[in-house]
């Protein structure tokens, strides 16, 4: 695909109609590409689990977090509501010696590691399949294509595409470098790994590790690899389940059109209907994948099934 920088109107009503996966599943589904991902790619995914050792590829939850407060999306605010002190000084009232603690937590959904739900972007007042975005999400959230749907499925097999380690600069792509098909195949074909049907790719680009040296700063929002808007027809034609990143917003950052904003979250979340995940922490899992050479493993990443909700905060596990 050529990009014209002055036109991502066109580019998006292109890559739109030609890579529409509305009605493939019917006009009632809720799951998008998640309908790869069935019980045979599962049981494929379940096998790869040899050495038993696994990795969380959450970032943490705490205030400490890469939020600046764009679109009032805030790190997270914990609380505690009882506590160790409040036990000892018997100011629980409870019986025979018992205490306890308890806390709850205030946060946006999409404040560190999460998936984007199908009601999280619309293209041109269009939900996912078609949908008129009004009648899909109100105030009283998404009461179609929630992300409670997605919470029994997805599991399955993953695997790592190391952009950062095999294009990279000591493992680290730069702020602005767009990820083309061709380095995802490039990639690929460096870790001895094949993608295709219902898999749940995971793309680091090393800018977490980066900016872990460095400080959040512009983190979020901000310059950052990411995602070609010309890899639109592979994510379309692989039939993958599913794709995270290690960055903010998935794809590059400043985007590559004039004017734009986030054009490839506009094909392939309404229009494709796929899961994205975003602010994944890869590293140590990519460290084992390039001692072993081994980078497809068992990985299951849940959503929270919280009712119309548009995305959910995730703790990723996978498992080689």
């Amino acid at each position: 695909m050529t990009l014209d920088r002055l036109d991502p109107e066109g580019a998006i009503a292109e890559a739109a109609k030609a890579y529409s996966n509305w009605g493939r599943w019917g006009a009632d589904d809720v799951l998008g590409t998640l309908n790869f991902l069935d019980e045979a790619k599962r049981v494929e995914g379940a096998a790869l689990v040899r050495r038993g050792v696994s990795f969380s590829l959450s970032q943490r939850f705490d205030m400490n977090g890469p939020q600046k407060g764009w679109r009032r999306r805030t790190n997270p605010v914990h609380t505690m509501l009882d506590t160790g002190t409040d036990a000892a000084l018997g100011h629980q009232g409870f019986p025979h010696g018992i205490g306890g603690a308890d806390d709850v937590i205030a946060m946006p959904l999409q404040c560190s590691t999460q998936w984007d739900g199908l009601g999280h972007i619309f293209d041109h007042g269009r939900a996912w399949n078609g949908r008129a975005a009004e009648k899909v999400v109100t105030s009283e959230g998404d009461l179609v294509t929630g992300i409670e749907h997605m919470a029994p499925y997805v599991a399955g097999r993953g695997v790592l595409l190391d952009v950062g380690r095999v294009t990279g600069d000591d493992g680290e792509l730069p702020d602005g470098f767009a990820i083309t098909e061709e380095h995802l195949e490039r990639t690929a074909e460096a870790h001895g790994v094949t993608v295709g049907r219902g898999d749940i790719v995971l793309v680091r680009t090393g800018q977490l590790a980066r900016t872990r040296r460095q400080g959040w700063g512009d983190y979020a929002g901000g310059p950052a690899p990411g995602l070609s808007f010309t890899t639109a027809g592979w994510l379309h034609r692989t039939e993958i389940a599913a794709i995270a990143t290690d960055t903010w917003g998935f794809e590059v950052r400043p985007n590559e059109f004039e004017g734009a904003f986030q054009p490839l979250h506009q094909v392939a979340i309404p229009n494709i209907g796929l899961l994205i995940g975003e602010m994944w922490d890869l590293d140590a899992l990519a460290g084992d994948c390039a001692a072993d050479g081994v980078h497809a493993f068992w990985l299951t990443a849940a959503p929270l099934p919280i009712t119309g909700a548009v995305g959910s905060p995730v703790n990723p596990i996978a498992v080689k």
